[in-house]
C-alpha cells in the first residue's frame, strides 16, 4: 500500500480504538449514573440506558472494523494454514470479498435507515433517530477501507494469504 494510504488506514484504526474505548468508559459512567441514581439517589435517570445503548453500537462497530483491519475476523484460518501457497492466496482473496460485501451491505442498508428514520425523535433523548444506524454506517464504511487495504496488499504481493 502506498505510504499515504498505509498512513491514513493506521490513523483511522487508531482513531476508532480511541473513540471505542471513550465509547466504553462513557458508557460504564453512565451505567454507574444509573445505578447510583436507582439505589443512592432513588431517582434512577432516565438517559443513561439510550445513551449507553448508543454508545455501545459505537464502541462495539469501530471495534469490529479494526478487527477486519488487523485480520481478526473469521476466516479461513484452518484451510490457509493447511494449504499454503496460491490455495491460501485465493481463500485469502474470497475472505476478503466477503467481508467487503458484508460491510459495503452495512453501509447501503444502515444509509437507508438513517435517512428513514432523521425524522424521528429518540425521546429520551432528543436526537434524530437516524442516529441510532450511525454506528452501523460508520462501521460499514470502515469495515469497507479496511478490507480494500487487505485486498490492495493481496494484490500487490504485500500479504501472501496466509493470515501471518
Amino acid at each position: 500500500m502506498s505510504p499515504a494510504l498505509n498512513r491514513l488506514s493506521s490513523f483511522l484504526a487508531t482513531l476508532a480504538l480511541w473513540l471505542s474505548a471513550i465509547g466504553l468508559i462513557g458508557m460504564t459512567l453512565a451505567v454507574a449514573w444509573q445505578v447510583f441514581g436507582r439505589y443512592v439517589l432513588n431517582s434512577t435517570p432516565t438517559w443513561t440506558e439510550a445513551l449507553s445503548i448508543q454508545l455501545m453500537g459505537w464502541f462495539i462497530l469501530l471495534g469490529a472494523a479494526v478487527g477486519v483491519r488487523e485480520g481478526y475476523h473469521l476466516g479461513f484460518d484452518i484451510l490457509r494454514i493447511a494449504f499454503p501457497g496460491r490455495p491460501a492466496k485465493l481463500m485469502a482473496l474470497v475472505s476478503h470479498l466477503v467481508v467487503l460485501a458484508f460491510g459495503l451491505a452495512m453501509v447501503w442498508y444502515s444509509w437507508d435507515l438513517v435517512i428513514g428514520t432523521w425524522t424521528a425523535t429518540i425521546p429520551i433523548l432528543g436526537w434524530p433517530g437516524g442516529v441510532d444506524f450511525l454506528p452501523l454506517l460508520g462501521g460499514g464504511a470502515l469495515i469497507s477501507f479496511f478490507t480494500l487495504e487487505h485486498l490492495y496488499n493481496l494484490a500487490t504481493g504485500h500479504e501472501d494469504g496466509t493470515g501471518a
